[in-house]
């Protein structure tokens, strides 16, 4: 699993966070999206990887300035990871 971590410029709000995210996940093939606009950012959890030009045009398109993307491979962790 990859995940994105996008600085978004323009979210003033929990309902520009719900934009974003609903934005994405009708763009793209992802697993988890989540929004915070007090830290400015929108992580994005997908199997495969994405396109980080269709990010920006996505987002920009939705009215907000994209910033920085950083992607980096994830690993969930549970309760019980360290039996592994």
């Amino acid at each position: 699993m990859i995940q994105y971590s996008i600085a978004v410029e323009g979210m003033a709000c929990s309902m520009c966070e719900a934009h974003i995210n609903e934005t994405v996940r009708k763009a793209f093939p992802v697993k988890k999206v989540a929004s915070s606009h007090t830290k400015g950012r929108t992580q994005i959890w997908s199997e495969k990887e994405l396109d980080e030009d269709a990010f920006r045009r996505t987002i920009s398109a939705a009215g907000y300035q994209v910033l920085s993307i950083q992607s980096a491979p994830y690993e969930k962790r549970g309760l019980f990871t360290f039996r592994k």
